[in-house]
């Protein structure tokens, strides 16, 4: 008799495959709606010359200027950029120019030394060269040498060399024409690594341009915090530099982001912060794990917090006629994130919770703890969404807050967290990677992960809010941008071992990886400059078994209704699909095994094609746990799965 298979929504990871009897237990790219798993959407790569950023996106935020134009800026391990109208800027601010530098070309050679005592810069570094002199003996113009370069190599702390466009065709200058450098400000690092003394590269204690044999010093990664004061927006580098860029100032995507925008300067904000935010409602920037002293980055406080004068983004010396000041948390030893609540500002240390309310002067601020042993584990680990703020613990777990902060129930937890065996659980020691994200559209969270044993994003777990249930996946978004500016989420996927293409800059490797920037819930498909390739998502259940013994509604039904406890094999003679909707094609393979530490196998036709007009579908499958699994792998395919029925009887007990 035909058995209908219903599954409980969600995935359910912290039991066996035998005990998660009528639950799915695992599946990479799908979510679920109304209770049915379906195929997530597809996602299209933006910019028109599908162009890379340097470095890893560590950082996103829609705004609009008051023209109504569309902004998304990103802040990668190695720059600032802006997405708008379908391509990118480069608006990275420039460090303090060293001036003074003489340049070396060689006859038939694209190698330009830049002579420049004690420039304490970097392999991998960019800079742009400026106020270029050339001499006669060169074939150089100025024109041609005032570009965006890489630095290629170091040779001592009085050169450096970087790579031209063309060669030398004149017989070179030997130290000789004046040169000024303007550095890119240095993010920081790809990855979250042990550390070896000033940046990561070979800098170090020991001989000059040699490295550390040993270091426990945890370098954090490169990494941005974004906001927007209306048309301006607030980038701030991860204990670093706060600067600003105005969408509505004079050819605003010909600016870069500075200390000195024009109405909108930093020029007395703190110098060493963890991160800033931008208070919605009352309009003042603060600055987050920040300097006791202005200027001084060596009084830098983890737990101290500093807010400037309202709608003044330059102005932090309390008065009696501002509203500046200054608090320190005493719960934890360092503030892991901020975010911007429904009338508040929401604040996790790696301990505990804090709400912070505008109430006017003369304290401009109330501060309240509302949450202990709560500690969120990264800096973008947080997401607000309807009125509740949710975020990954500090040591494993969920946490949300709607007044109240509660611990969020998950039957993924130990497959997120746990490293035991073959499951790989989360790599702690890059927890600041992790990034939250709300998805509206479906009522979602997404936290992406790293696994052990990998320093970079390559997991996904996904709470439905909505639906109470919980999802992963192997989707790897480094950031992440909900609807509502732009009509579709926006992310970023970082590829470690590409070069990227924007910007334009010369001598270009692939040191430092690039980002792909994507449009996401658009097709079925993933669609890249390598082309379109399907998404292959997938969905298994647990284990389903049955007696030989009619249930108490079989009784009285007179209708087989075999329910089981696996005492008896049993026979699977035919299915009939059941989609809800279904473009192209599925595949359902029956897999089966005899007792639940067996490995088990697929029925012996399978796995089974399903079309839109597949009536049933002939099977012979025969052993005591039959669970079910439904894919895909070709392009235009999605689905979303309804009630599928059995054909099965009992086999005997062998």
């Amino acid at each position: 008799m035909l058995q209908k298979l219903k599954f409980k929504p969600g995935f359910n990871k912290q039991d066996t495959e035998s005990g998660a009897e009528g639950q799915w237990t695992d599946g990479d790219f799908v979510r679920f709606r109304y209770g049915l798993p379906e195929k997530i959407g597809g996602w299209l790569q933006l910019t028109s010359a599908q162009k890379t950023l340097p470095g890893a996106a560590r950082a996103q935020v829609a705004f609009s200027s008051f023209a109504g134009e569309k902004y998304a800026a990103i802040g990668t391990s190695q720059g600032l950029f802006l997405y708008y109208g379908n391509d990118f800027f480069d608006i990275t601010p420039l460090d303090t120019a060293i001036t003074g530098g003489t340049l070396t070309t060689v006859n038939n050679s694209n190698i330009i030394t830049i002579n420049k005592g004690s420039h304490g810069l970097a392999v991998g570094r960019y800079v742009t060269l400026s106020s270029v002199t050339v001499t006669g003996a060169s074939g150089y113009t100025a024109t041609d040498l005032e570009k965006v370069y890489e630095i290629l190599t170091v040779p001592d702390i009085d050169k450096f060399t970087v790579q031209a466009a063309s060669v030398e065709t004149g017989s070179g200058m030997t130290a000789a024409g004046a040169v000024t450098v303007n550095p890119y400000v240095e993010v920081g690092p790809t990855t979250q690594t042990t550390g070896f003394g000033w940046s990561t590269s070979t800098w170090g204690a020991s001989t000059w341009n040699t490295p550390r044999a040993t270091s426990s010093v945890i370098l954090d990664p490169g990494n941005w915090s974004l906001d927007n004061f209306g048309q301006v927006l607030v980038a701030t580098i991860f204990d670093g530099r706060t600067f600003t860029w105005n969408a509505g100032a004079s050819n605003p995507r010909g600016n870069r982001a500075s200390l000195t925008t024009s109405n909108f300067q930093t020029t007395n904000n703190p110098t060493a912060t963890r991160f800033t935010l931008v208070s919605d409602r009352d309009r003042h920037l603060f600055h987050f794990g920040t300097e006791t002293t202005i200027g001084d980055p060596s009084t830098q406080d983890p737990m101290f917090v500093r807010f400037s004068n309202q709608e003044d983004l330059n102005t932090y010396t309390p008065t009696a006629t501002n509203t500046a000041g200054t608090f320190r948390l005493d719960t934890g030893n360092e503030i892991r994130a901020a975010l911007q609540g429904k009338d508040y500002v929401f604040v996790i240390t790696d301990l505990a919770a804090y709400v912070i309310q505008f109430v006017g002067p003369p304290f401009t601020f109330s501060v309240r703890q509302v949450g202990t042993n709560c500690g969120c584990i990264g800096q973008h680990a947080a997401a607000f969404i309807n009125g509740v703020v949710f975020w990954m613990g500090a040591e494993g777990g969920f946490f949300a807050f709607d007044g109240t902060v509660k611990s969020l129930p998950s039957l993924v937890e130990d497959f997120v967290f746990t490293t035991d065996g073959d499951n790989l659980g989360l790599n702690f020691n890059s927890r600041d990677v992790v990034f939250a994200a709300a998805n509206n559209l479906y009522t979602e969270v997404n936290w992406f992960y790293p696994k052990a044993g990998s320093t970079q994003i390559d997991r996904c777990v996904t709470y439905n809010y909505a639906e109470n249930i919980w999802t992963t996946s192997s989707l790897d978004r480094t950031t992440y941008q909900d609807q509502g500016v732009f009509d579709a989420p926006y992310a970023t996927d970082y590829e470690d071992t590409s070069t990227p293409v924007f910007p334009d800059i010369l001598g270009i490797t692939n040191l430092f990886g690039a980002s792909i920037y994507y449009e996401h819930e658009e097709g079925t498909d993933q669609v890249n400059s390598s082309g379109t390739t399907a998404i292959p998502a997938f969905i298994r259940s647990g284990d389903w078994d049955i007696t030989s013994r009619r249930s108490a509604l079989g009784q009285q039904t007179g209708v087989a209704d075999y329910r089981g406890d696996g005492e008896f094999f049993m026979a699977v003679r035919r299915f009939i699909p059941d989609f809800k909707y279904q473009t192209g094609n599925a595949k359902v393979t029956l897999f089966v095994s005899a007792y639940p530490d067996d490995v088990a196998v697929s029925s012996p036709l399978g796995p089974f094609t399903v079309t839109s007009t597949t009536d049933k579908v002939d099977t012979r499958a025969r052993g005591r746990l039959v669970s079910i699994k439904i894919e895909n792998d070709a392009l235009g395919e999605s689905w979303r799965y309804g009630t599928l029925r059995l054909d099965a009887q009992p086999d005997g007990r062998r």
